[in-house]
């Protein structure tokens, strides 16, 4: 039987929605091992002078515990 567990991650990027998931779920792997999967839970622009200069994810990373 496995244990799993849930950690919060805010992660952004100037390109994409995408690359923001890339970027928290590549830190995510450095601090956590068994990292199984990811649920987008929230997604946000911050736009400046009328452009979108910035994506935001608001991400929840389950990673198994180890035994």
């Amino acid at each position: 039987m496995s244990v799993a567990r849930v950690s919060e991650i805010i992660s952004s990027s100037p390109k994409s929605f995408d690359d923001a998931i890339d970027v928290g779920v590549q830190r995510a792997t450095k601090t956590l091992s068994n990292v199984k999967g990811a649920w987008i839970e929230n997604m946000k622009v911050v736009i400046e002078d009328g452009k979108v200069k910035e994506y935001r994810v608001n991400m929840k990373v389950t990673f198994v515990l180890n035994d």
